[in-house]
């Protein structure tokens, strides 16, 4: 909830970019920040530090106010957040509800969620960082359009997408308290998109999937060996214990990634000569 509250912060002020890319998070050295948001008078940036668990709200003038990341109300946290925001003149209004979640009870009266724990708190965004710096090696070899490796707060994943550059089939909608022209936009155009979420397994799980998905998917080999399509999520599945206890990690979703994405892109007659690139191509330049 807490990061859908900064989420929606972005949101509010920042221009539309396709497929919602200026909603989102980023991993960073600290927790996950929002990176500068322009307003009316210069600019801030938000974030959250999982290392010393504060919330930071820094201005472009040169202030700064901290919401203390502890145990507290959803509704405490909206108003000491947006509190804070006042204190720095800056003004905003959000749509003040979470979406993509059921029931969607408004930030300022949610006092059903309060608990935090900062060492699950650190160890999740650990495995952020982690995900983070392969899933950027994976992106170098795709030279079409393919979005930032970013963090969406409604679904709570680590995702980067690749398109084909063709429309995609109307999307229908469908996700909880969350219009379908949302998921119209998110979904306009063929993709092959990739990521890492808490669900899944134990402790997590990477993810791959195509819109729309063509025919023969689900029956693509993937790697490695405990890589699998899930039938309830519709997409390919390896789940996080699995790579960390992997002789080489790092090898072993870098596997699943490209395999999952020749998946879609072979099955779905992508124009991969024109798409893919070698990101070495001048390393002997260098």
């Amino acid at each position: 909830m807490w990061t859908q509250i900064v989420g929606k912060i972005r949101l509010s002020l920042a221009p539309l970019v396709n497929h919602w890319w200026q909603v989102t998070l980023y991993v960073s050295p600290r927790g996950l920040t929002t990176s500068a948001i322009q307003h009316s008078v210069g600019s801030f940036d938000i974030e959250f530090d999982f290392v010393d668990h504060q919330l930071h709200i820094r201005s472009s003038d040169g202030r700064s106010r901290q919401v203390a990341l502890e145990p507290k109300p959803v509704a405490a946290f909206y108003a000491e957040t947006m509190g804070a925001l006042g204190q720095l003149g800056i003004p905003v209004r959000i749509q003040a509800r979470p979406n993509e979640v059921d029931p969607a009870i408004p930030f300022a009266h949610d006092y059903e969620h309060r608990s935090y724990d900062p060492t699950a708190a650190t160890l999740f965004w650990r495995q952020l960082v982690a995900a983070d710096r392969v899933i950027h090696e994976f992106r170098s070899y795709f030279i079409g359009k393919v979005s930032p490796v970013h963090f969406f707060w409604g679904a709570m994943d680590l995702a980067c997408t690749r398109f084909s550059g063709r429309t995609a089939p109307r999307h229908p909608g469908g996700a909880p308290n969350c219009a379908d022209w949302v998921m119209v936009e998110g979904y306009s155009h063929e993709l092959s998109s990739c990521g890492f979420w808490p669900g899944g397994g134990e402790e997590g799980a990477f993810y791959a999937y195509a819109y729309p998905e063509p025919d023969g998917f689900a029956d693509y080999r993937v790697g490695p060996r405990e890589a699998f399509y899930s039938r309830q999520n519709r997409q390919f599945l390896l789940p996080y214990e699995a790579v960390r206890n992997a002789e080489a990690p790092e090898r072993a979703l870098l596997e699943f990634l490209h395999t999952t994405y020749e998946a879609a892109a072979e099955l779905g007659h992508w124009d991969r000569a024109a798409l893919e690139v070698d990101p070495g191509r001048w390393d002997h330049k260098r």
